[in-house]
């Protein structure tokens, strides 16, 4: 029986998407690679190295693009799902280990993380890292999870907190990554880390600089600071209302 599908947002990705969705078949999963109303060939390269591939008609931002993906792993049936990127940062080769360490410890999100003991190097300007630093303080005293890498986008998310995901998600910076960790924190699922192989980008430029990037970092800070961000369902009751919904399983 399926239950974990890799979810890859992807614009503007026409020269790395398809080993990226390759390697992912070679691990043994089924993959959906959301194009983000790429200008570019992303699209036909998902679709020729054998993903499913679902086209927005607008570059809507990355939060809405995980959104589809998660919505529709969940109408065909999956109960788990891996985000990946496209662009040769996070190695598909990791994909069973991650989903194995998520089951053995009940995760409801693993991250994979560039900052702990057992991840390879990662070169990072010294100001985002320090400005990352101080947001996974921040993730422990607002949400009440230990987490060194909290903008890591190579994650497992599972249910129930999959059907959070795809109900309520963020689609500005960092939005999509520390203030769903803090708000997953916060209603009582489970979050862990585990250390990860990275590469720097294969191809193409990083959504932001450095200099926006930190105060992007800042902006977010303080938003957690005074309460703004998303809310989930609490774990108690979100376990009973995925119970309760009826599944589609359907053929991917």
């Amino acid at each position: 029986m399926k239950t974990t599908l890799v979810v890859i947002p992807a614009f503007r990705e026409e020269a790395s998407v398809g080993d990226i969705v390759r390697r992912v078949r070679a691990a043994g999963f089924a993959c959906v690679v959301v194009d983000d109303g790429s200008p570019d060939h992303t699209a036909a390269r998902a679709r020729e190295a054998g993903a499913i591939v679902l086209q927005l008609p607008v570059n809507l931002g990355i939060g809405a693009a995980l959104r589809c993906g998660f919505r529709y792993a969940l109408a065909h049936g999956y109960t788990g799902v891996v985000q990946c990127d496209a662009d040769g940062q996070h190695a598909p080769e990791e994909i069973p280990r991650l989903v194995a360490e998520a089951e053995a410890r009940g995760s409801h999100l693993l991250i994979a993380s560039r900052f702990v003991d057992g991840s390879g190097e990662y070169d990072l300007h010294r100001a985002r890292r320090f400005a990352m630093s101080l947001l996974s303080r921040l993730a422990h005293r607002r949400g009440g999870v230990k987490v060194h890498d909290t903008s890591s986008g190579f994650r497992v998310i599972n249910e129930p907190l999959l059907s959070e995901f795809a109900r309520d998600y963020p689609a500005h910076y960092l939005g999509d990554t520390f203030e769903v960790l803090v708000a997953s924190g916060k209603a009582g699922y489970r979050v862990d880390e585990v250390p990860a192989d990275f590469m720097q980008r294969s191809t193409g430029e990083p959504s932001s600089g450095t200099l926006s990037s930190v105060f992007k970092i800042v902006r977010v800070g303080v938003s957690a600071m005074v309460g703004i961000g998303p809310t989930f369902t609490p774990i108690d009751l979100a376990g009973d209302r995925v119970d309760d919904r009826p599944a589609d399983r359907s053929t991917a």
